[in-house]
């Protein structure tokens, strides 16, 4: 019966790639679950200080002969308060134009890294673009649907209103690829 060694090297590897994808994959779930409290919020305008006054200087349908003496009081509190009308930003603008700037340069220097390692006989960690690594055309389309994926999930959220989730989600992005890089140029 012959023992195999395990080289050390590649249990770290497996283990420090497994521990990526599982936190990645946590921190993609939390952003889209925390999406719905991040769009729900309790207007200041509604919220009062003083007593609800309901009646009016007109005589009311079913009280024809009461009419209200004391003008309605409006709250100092409330009317210095009031948030501001919710700024509506185009989809392309700069900060947008400046992350997916950023996502599609990060996207292209992990396909270059990415190929390199897998030429020079290297294995592809990441288990959905080791579908991908059997050649150079497939893995440029893996890598271009990942930046092309990431403009259009930002797209949804910036449609749906989820404004902080648009601007986070090529962030996360940014900082994967980033790590992707950075771990495959130290393990050349």
């Amino acid at each position: 019966m012959a023992v195999r060694a395990v080289d050390p090297h590649f249990m770290r590897i497996s283990y420090l790639s497994a521990m990526l994808y599982r936190k990645t994959k946590g921190l993609m779930i939390c952003a889209l679950l925390s999406g719905t409290a991040f769009a729900q919020g309790v207007s200041v305008a509604t919220l009062s200080d003083g007593p609800l006054n309901f009646e009016t200087d007109h005589p009311s349908p079913a009280n024809p002969g009461v009419v209200a003496t004391s003008p309605i009081v409006v709250s100092p509190v409330a009317a210095n308060t009031l948030p501001e009308a919710p700024s509506h930003h185009k989809f392309w603008d700069n900060e947008n134009r400046a992350l997916f700037v950023t996502v599609a340069a990060v996207c292209a220097a992990d396909f270059a890294v990415t190929r390199a390692n897998l030429q020079n006989g290297g294995k592809e960690l990441n288990p959905v673009t080791r579908f991908f690594s059997g050649s150079t055309a497939a893995l440029a389309a893996n890598f271009a649907g990942e930046t092309a994926g990431i403009i259009g999930l930002s797209y949804y959220f910036h449609r749906t209103g989820h404004h902080q989730l648009e601007r986070i989600i090529p962030m996360l992005n940014i900082g994967a690829s980033s790590f992707a890089v950075v771990y495959d140029l130290s393990h050349r």
